[in-house]
């Protein structure tokens, strides 16, 4: 998304948890194109440090006109009841806690401008509940959840509240679910032409892209080889 929105000349404000990652992509992309780009080093589920990360940002006047809220993680695929609390504090942390934080710091400076798009990246995990998932799914849904009232509340001002929510995506997704276990994560893919990173990103920047008086509140997105969660056509199976 970042490489999209700089093609397109914005300047960007990236953080990340991985700082040297960050680093890296801000120095690609400023040699690249001529935005600006501003890194900082941040964990959405932390939440002084979200507050404290925002409130800088508006001393600076640099309150952006679109927040991607990006950050979210599944981990592990158990039955419910075997399931690890340490998973799962993980991910209700994450994808709900850590967006609802940046939400909240950032969307108050949109409201007194009027103006600002905020754009979750949710899932169809969030639409669709499938087996020894059920708290991945239910951080998802509860992002859907989010994005639907988040867009009610915002009636009357020029905000914009989206969601994308993409099915079987080959990132690093699968290797943090199964704690870095390469050889399981490529397997969710086999026999399988998944989305992109890429892909999602088109998607984003068309939504940002369409005129102020459109608004979209939910994509929801899939490979062709998939027409739900556990739906799935393997080429060789």
């Amino acid at each position: 998304m970042a490489r999209r929105f700089a093609e397109q000349g914005c300047d960007l404000l990236l953080s990340a948890r991985r700082i040297e990652r960050v680093e890296a992509l801000g120095t690609e992309l400023r040699k690249a194109h001529p935005v600006e780009v501003r890194v900082d080093a941040l964990d959405v589920t932390e939440r002084d440090a979200v507050a404290a990360y925002v409130a800088d940002l508006a001393a600076e006047r640099l309150i952006p006109d679109i927040l991607v809220n990006n950050a979210g993680k599944a981990r592990g695929l158990d039955k419910l009841h075997e399931g690890s609390l340490e998973h799962w504090e993980d991910m209700i942390d994450t994808n709900v806690k850590g967006l609802l934080y940046m939400t909240r710091a950032m969307v108050p400076h949109m409201v007194a401008r009027n103006s600002g798009h905020v754009v979750n990246i949710g899932s169809i995990a969030g639409h669709w509940t499938y087996p020894k998932g059920a708290v991945y799914n239910a951080t998802k849904a509860g992002v859907k959840a989010i994005t639907e009232g988040l867009n009610m509340d915002l009636l009357g001002t020029k905000i914009r509240v989206s969601s994308v929510d993409p099915g079987m995506s080959e990132t690093e997704f699968s290797d943090v679910r199964f704690d870095g276990d390469t050889g399981r994560a490529k397997d969710v893919y086999k026999g399988v032409k998944p989305l992109s990173a890429d892909d999602v990103a088109d998607v984003v920047l068309y939504v940002t892209n369409l005129p102020e008086h459109v608004n979209i509140l939910d994509v929801v997105m899939m490979p062709t080889a998939q027409r739900a969660a556990t739906l799935v056509h393997r080429e060789g199976a």
